[in-house]
């Protein structure tokens, strides 16, 4: 009887760490997903840009271009990068709303 009972609570922590691990599997896995999403979505900021195109697909180029962006804001004028970002910024919303007013007008 006590083997039995012993037998029962042994299928139970194992059912309880076979779920634990199936739920921390889930949550990794979507943790991975939701990286992998903003990751294609900055890409695809930087196919909208024209930047792929402009650089030939060149990833060094581009990887120069980047670092040489983040030494602009990283910069000593700090009120010198904020302008850029905010200037960036304001481009930046006004592509996307323009893009917006393409799709509407196609019909998508």
């Amino acid at each position: 009887m006590l083997e039995k009972q012993i037998g029962r609570q042994n299928v139970l922590i194992a059912r309880h760490q076979a779920r634990k691990a199936r739920s921390d599997m889930r949550d990794w896995a979507k943790e991975r997903r939701e990286r992998t999403r903003h990751l294609i979505e900055l890409g695809g900021l930087v196919q909208k840009a024209g930047l792929v195109d402009l650089t030939a697909d060149d990833r060094a180029t581009l990887l120069g271009a980047f670092l040489e962006l983040t030494e602009q804001l990283q910069g000593d004028e700090n009120q010198s990068a904020a302008n850029l970002k905010t200037r960036w910024r304001r481009r930046g919303l006004n592509r996307f709303r323009a893009g917006r007013k393409d799709d509407e007008g196609n019909g998508l």
